[in-house]
C-alpha cells in the first residue's frame, strides 16, 4: 500500500546521500559504532541523514560545523534508536544548540519552607521540556569513545525521558516491559549509589556519582554507560544494564565481547580504564 510518509522518507534520503568520505571520518571519530553489522551501519546512515532534514543544529560564535561534523551528532543521536521502532523518540525538540564552552545555566528551586533560591550553574549540557537540546562543542568532541561519557547521548536521554512529561527516570516503556521491574531495578542502584556516597563523599563509585542527583540523571548517565562502558555498568547494576537491554532493543556489552574476542589487539588500545 502506498504511504505518504513512507514516499516522503525516500525522497529524503534519495536527495541527502551520505558522501563515503564523510562516513569513513565519523567512523573513525566513533569507536562505539564499532562492531555494528552491514545491515545496522546502514539504516544508522539513513536515520542520521533524516534526523539532519528534521533537527535544526545551531552553532553559535566560536564553533564551526561542518558536514562530516554534523554527521558525527546525528550518529551519536541515532545509536540509541538504532533498533526501536521509527516513532518518532525526538519529537519533543527540533532543534540543538551548539555552545563554544561550557555554558552558566539559570537554576530556581523553592525548598520545604516555601523560600526560592536562584544561582547560576556551569554546565556542559543541557535539554528543556518542548525545547532545545544545548550542547557544549568541546563535550561533543570528547564523545564516542567506551569510556563511560557521552554528552550527546546524556542529554537525548533526557528527551527520551521527558515523552511523558517532566524527567522522573521513567521513558515510555515498550509493552513487553514492567514498569514494575524497572522501576525496581532502578531504584535498587540508584538507592545503593546513594548510600555509598552518603557513607563517603569522596568514594570511587562504580558508576558516575551524577547519576545519584535524581532518578532523571540516573536514567540519562547509565544510557551513557550502556552504549559507552556496558561491562561497567553491567558489573555494577546488572538489573539496570538488562532494563536499558530491554528498552533500547540492543546489547552493546555482547557486541563490546565480539570485538574484543576478534581483535585481541583491541582492549589494550580502546578500553583501558
Amino acid at each position: 500500500m502506498w504511504s505518504l510518509r513512507r514516499w516522503r522518507r525516500q525522497r529524503i534520503l534519495a536527495r541527502n546521500p551520505v558522501d563515503p568520505q564523510h562516513w569513513a571520518e565519523v567512523r573513525a571519530r566513533l569507536p562505539i559504532l564499532d562492531g555494528l553489522d552491514e545491515h545496522e551501519e546502514q539504516r544508522l546512515k539513513e536515520r542520521c541523514v533524516l534526523f539532519l532534514h528534521d533537527k535544526r543544529l545551531t552553532a553559535l560564535p566560536g564553533v564551526e560545523l561542518d558536514a562530516s561534523d554534523r554527521l558525527f551528532i546525528a550518529a551519536q543521536a541515532q545509536l540509541p534508536l538504532l533498533h526501536l521502532a521509527d516513532l518518532d523518540w525526538y519529537r519533543g525538540f527540533h532543534e540543538i544548540v551548539l555552545y563554544p564552552d561550557d555554558f552558566l545555566s539559570p537554576q530556581r528551586h523553592r525548598d520545604a519552607a516555601g523560600v526560592e533560591h536562584e544561582w547560576a550553574e556551569e554546565r556542559s549540557g543541557e535539554a528543556w521540556l518542548q525545547g532545545p537540546v544545548i550542547l557544549a562543542w568541546p563535550g561533543v568532541q570528547s564523545s564516542g569513545g567506551w569510556d563511560a561519557y557521552n554528552l550527546v547521548i546524556h542529554e537525548l536521554a533526557h528527551k527520551l525521558d521527558m515523552l511523558n512529561g517532566d524527567a522522573n527516570g521513567l521513558p515510555p516503556l515498550h509493552r513487553d516491559m514492567r514498569i514494575a521491574d524497572w522501576a525496581a531495578a532502578m531504584q535498587a542502584a540508584y538507592d545503593d549509589l546513594n548510600a555509598r556516597l552518603d557513607r563517603d563523599s569522596e568514594a570511587e563509585t562504580a558508576i558516575d556519582p551524577y547519576a545519584a542527583e535524581n532518578p532523571a540523571e540516573f536514567f540519562a548517565v547509565t544510557s551513557e554507560y550502556f552504549f559507552t562502558a556496558p561491562d561497567l555498568l553491567d558489573e555494577a547494576y546488572p538489573a539496570v544494564y538488562a532494563q536499558l537491554r530491554a528498552f533500547y532493543r540492543q546489547d552493546p556489552l555482547a557486541r563490546l565481547h565480539r570485538l574484543q574476542a576478534e581483535h585481541p589487539d583491541y582492549r589494550p588500545a580502546e578500553y583501558d580504564q
